[in-house]
């Protein structure tokens, strides 16, 4: 059968495929993300991503005032606040000021209720789609007062949209409570500046020294212009960014018809010149202001306001007077930087001789951050001991600026009350918050004296003398403690000169006569950390104490044995005057015997007199009846002195963060470190009638109770003492208790009844 042949020549015939017109896909488009964009509005709306602020909330915006730390006389020393801002009026802003806002962030400010639709246009098509950042966000004055407000949450991938979107809701409904001048004077009191500096005034002030109504037409662009980037436009950080984005403002200003060309060709051709006021007046109490903030909050806790609500000591404009007094603050902040400005040099010359940085740059290198590795340079603001000053630093400099710094903290207490009347938690609040004052740290010999204090408690005195000979105590792996002077005397020596010069053998002595038992208790009893109690080598300063600590145990030696807890707070009252909070003066509680405090005292004001705090009154002539003690920790790590009359206690600390950076000599001592603040600071009391009269007073000695140091320093024992010695003493490393020997002769301890 024959096959069918195909037609040549003819196509098949195909259906035509079906086109939906481009037209429709674009309205189609459009329609899905206008439900999309209407659906998550309505559910941002709804509080679904968080409850938006309700108009009672944005109503009390303004309202807002920061509460008021005042010292002692009720000056003000601080500020506690939700965002710094030191509040301006209409009618304190220029109009140029006005001008230059509107013009560069928000054209349409004064035509549209809080969202201005034809920047969202913009925005999609010039910076989304075309890519072009200059093309600016969208966002309106009143939108960015409530991000400055509010802030921003994360929402995964909706975090754009629905941050934008919340933003624009509460920015309608905060149109719709305040003017259009409420908002500029809102929006100008909250934005803000960097460097901690919020508000128009605050930045005024800050980097032109004048309030904002006298700044002329180039400085207020110069702040409008920081607003897009503070750090970025910074004029003390980066002029010339600064410049050109002064420029840009005056351009925009230029358009807007607020200047003429003439003028604006005339403003860019001027230099920026500032007159940069450096940090808060207050900075130099912000370690005490941030404790006071901590201990407020505490004391707050349950105390609601008028409007059933707690207070917010952020947002309530509160007055917190306390015991801090401005004088002793300044003379103490102001010896510990002129001090450890003329310190540093030394050790860094020291630290360049031992090559410590290549040490600390190969122990860093191991690390191998990303950051360490580019170790990119940046202008940045630093702190050093005479100023915070502009440098350009790499990376790695900046951190061996910090790591090789000394760091030096003060604090000071009236011994009777526990008021607080100096507190320098350390060089700088900004740029180190670390509070040094509440830092655990070695304490050295600065301990001696409560061990001497448990000595007398187990019925010691000060002319009980103490073996000065080396020793091994096997039963501690060894241990041989010498003198730091390298006393190879030997011998026996009377407590009151062992604590005066600080000599590490006959304190050990004394801790083993002692017993540990004993010793624990008195640190306990002075409010002292008791962990290294057990430790032989806990009395001369192997344990970490705080300046907090240690500074009330010695008020105890100047109250005859009481221990008073630190006060910082003394009332705290609303925005109205009333009374919220008033602190009863803490009791003082017996911590050790009257004749035990009252010998300590006279012990250490030989150590001042004649010992190694000497150089107090010889370099820096205090005459002031004075008791004290130097402390040196291990390979001059910390340095410390503490000293007090009755009326006051000065506890000084200096050292590094780190304790591998440090003097390789004696320029390293408690003595030369740490007494030079206290002698600075003595001095300027002695010299200031008010505080002399205030804080200086005599020692006062009961007539029975008055301790006898009348004993030669030194005494040799015979050859026959020495033999009863070596048959009938205790063993030395035995760390139990003991009863104590309590008169110097050697035959008086050995037939003397036990008590």
């Amino acid at each position: 059968m024959a096959k069918k042949r195909r037609s040549v020549g003819k196509k098949r015939k195909v259906a035509p495929k079906s086109r939906i017109p481009w037209p429709k896909v674009v309205l189609f488009s459009i329609a899905a993300i206008l439900i999309v964009f209407f659906a998550l509005m309505q559910t941002v709306r709804a509080g679904l991503f968080g409850e938006l602020p309700s108009t009672e909330e944005l109503a009390s915006i303004r309202h807002e005032q920061a509460t008021l730390v005042l010292d002692r006389d009720g000056r003000p020393i601080g500020k506690l606040f939700a965002e710094d801002r030191t509040n301006v009026k209409y009618a304190d802003l220029p109009r140029h000021l006005i001008d230059a806002l509107v013009s560069t962030e928000d054209a349409r400010f004064f035509t549209h209720q809080g969202v201005d639709g034809r920047s969202y246009v913009r925005v999609f098509f010039r910076t989304l789609l075309g890519r072009d950042r200059s093309g600016g966000g969208g966002s309106t004055i009143s939108q960015q007062i409530i991000k400055n407000l509010f802030g921003r949450e994360r929402h995964g991938a909706l975090t754009i949209p629905v941050n934008k979107m919340k933003e624009a809701l509460v920015a309608q409904r905060l149109e719709r409570i305040l003017s259009k001048e409420d908002v500029l004077v809102l929006y100008f009191n909250s934005v803000p500046f960097g460097e901690n500096t919020y508000g128009i005034e605050a930045a005024s002030q800050r980097f032109f020294g004048k309030p904002t109504k006298r700044l002329n037409v180039q400085e207020g662009a110069v702040l409008v212009g920081m607003l897009k980037a503070n750090t970025t436009y910074n004029p003390r950080l980066h002029p010339e960014a600064s410049k050109g984005r002064r420029d840009q403002v005056l351009e925009q200003m230029h358009r807007g018809e607020h200047l003429s060309r003439q003028e604006v060709d005339s403003l860019r051709k001027l230099p920026i010149i500032l007159n940069y006021t450096g940090g808060d007046a207050m900075d130099l109490y912000g370690y005490f202001v941030h404790q006071v903030a901590e201990e407020a909050r505490t004391i707050l806790k349950g105390i609601n306001g008028p409007n059933g609500e707690p207070y917010d000591i952020r947002k309530d404009g509160l007055r917190i007077t306390t015991t801090l007094d401005a004088g002793l603050q300044r003379m103490a902040n102001q010896a510990v930087h002129d001090h450890l400005a003329v310190m540093q040099p030394k050790l860094d010359r020291e630290l360049r001789a031992t090559k410590k940085r290549n040490a600390w740059e190969k122990q860093m290198g191991r690390k191998g951050s990303r950051a360490w590795k580019i170790d990119a340079k940046r202008v940045t603001e630093v702190y050093d001991h005479k100023a915070r000053r502009l440098d350009t630093l790499s990376y790695r400099d900046s951190l061996w600026h910090y790591h090789r710094l000394l760091n030096g903290a003060v604090f000071m207490m009236e011994p009777a009350t526990g008021a607080v009347r100096a507190w320098v938690g350390g060089n700088d609040l900004r740029y180190l918050p670390y509070d040094l004052v509440k830092a655990r740290r070695p304490i050295a010999s600065t301990i001696k004296p409560v061990v001497y204090a448990a000595a007398l408690e187990r019925g010691m005195e000060p002319c009980t003398y103490l073996d000065n000979d080396k020793k091994i105590y096997s039963e501690y792996d060894d241990w041989s403690p010498d003198n730091f002077d390298r006393d190879s005397t030997g011998g026996q020596v009377a407590m009151w000169y062992a604590l005066a010069k600080s000599m590490n053998r006959p304190t050990v002595d004394l801790y083993f006569r002692t017993g540990a038992d004993t010793v624990g208790r008195t640190l306990e009893a002075l409010g002292l950390p008791t962990k290294d109690a057990d430790n032989p080598a806990m009395a001369l300063g192997a344990t970490d104490i705080a300046l907090r600590e240690i500074v009330p145990a010695y008020g105890a030696f100047a109250m005859h044995g009481k221990v008073v807890k630190p006060q910082l707070i003394l009332k705290i009252t609303d925005a109205t005057g009333k009374v919220i909070h008033q602190a009863k003066p803490p009791e003082g509680r017996q911590a050790i015997s009257e004749a035990s405090a009252i010998a300590i005292s006279a012990m250490l004001q030989r150590a001042v007199d004649q010992g190694t705090g000497a150089s107090i009154r010889s370099k820096y002539g205090v005459t002031i009846p004075l008791a004290g003690k130097t402390g040196t920790s291990q390979d001059y790590g910390d340095a410390w002195f503490v000293a007090y009359t009755p009326g006051l206690v000065i506890g000084t600390w200096v050292g590094a963060f780190d304790n591998s950076i440090h003097f390789q000599s004696a320029v390293g001592t408690g003595g030369h470190l740490a007494l030079p603040i206290a002698g600075k600071v003595i001095r300027g009391m002695e010299q200031a009638p008010e505080l002399r009269k205030r804080y200086i007073r005599p020692f006062t000695l009961p007539v029975d109770l008055e301790p006898d140091l009348d004993c030669d320093p030194r005494h040799a024992p015979n050859a026959l003492e020495q033999l009863i010695q070596e048959v009938f003493r205790p063993n030395s490393g035995n760390n139990k208790e003991q009863e104590p020997a309590e008169k110097e002769s050697f035959f008086d301890r050995l037939f003397k009844k036990k008590s």
